[in-house]
């Protein structure tokens, strides 16, 4: 049976909800740090100018990249702390081992930008990918088990978080095939899965999208 300390550690959701935003906003910042000015020694000219920023696209893509892979992570783990009623000390400890794989993006960006062209590079990112993917589902699957969630949440909530984290990480894992081909095919297809989950929820998956109602309801939901 667990201790007293135990029952009642971690169980303050709003707390959680704060250290994530803090870890999010470093691990974004940190990104732009891999986006390098180009030495003032090599340029003599617009042209060199031009050039050298030309020759940071690659970089930038991957910049972007994975500020929309936190950005699409962080919607995921806010979308379910709405619906915590409570926490409790594992579930905390699930998502500071989420808040761990944020924290390592920076990293394995780093790693892809310099090393473009490796499928190791390639497969480090979307295990990256897949570790932030596993513990979303680890924690949504943990409140629901252990009755962590609201007592009012719709029935359809469940199956459409599950069906929504299971089916990104297929199409990210389809993505990653394709660097045995090439490595710029596996980014063009990650990079085309994130633009679908940032956009395309707005109309396909709106019960996530918009705003509860003053009775707690996502709107257009009704019971």
């Amino acid at each position: 049976m667990p201790s007293l300390y135990n029952r009642v550690a971690g169980r303050s959701v709003e707390r959680l909800a704060a250290l994530s935003d803090g870890i999010f906003a470093v691990a974004m910042t940190l990104l732009v740090l891999d986006l390098h000015v180009p030495v003032r020694d090599a340029v003599h000219g617009e042209h060199d100018l031009w050039h050298l920023l030309l020759a940071l696209t690659p970089r930038l893509v991957i910049f972007l990249m994975s500020v929309m892979t936190l950005g699409i992570f962080w919607v995921g783990q806010q979308t379910q702390l709405n619906y915590f009623a409570r926490a409790d000390r594992n579930l905390a400890w699930i998502h500071i081992a989420f808040l761990c794989a944020v924290c390592l993006v920076p990293f394995s960006t780093s790693l892809l930008a310099e090393f473009i062209h490796y499928r190791t590079a390639l497969g480090i990112y979307w295990f990256n990918i897949l570790l932030l993917g596993a513990a979303l589902l680890w924690s949504w699957s943990y409140a629901t088990r252990t009755h962590l969630l609201s007592e009012d949440i719709p029935g359809e909530i469940h199956p459409a978080v599950v069906r929504r984290i299971v089916i990104a990480q297929t199409l990210y894992a389809g993505g990653a095939v394709l660097c045995f081909f090439n490595t710029y095919y596996s980014i063009a297809a990650i990079v085309l899965v994130q633009l679908n989950y940032a956009i395309a929820p707005r109309l396909c998956w709106g019960i996530f999208s918009r705003r509860p109602d003053n009775n707690g309801n996502p709107a257009g939901v009704t019971r």
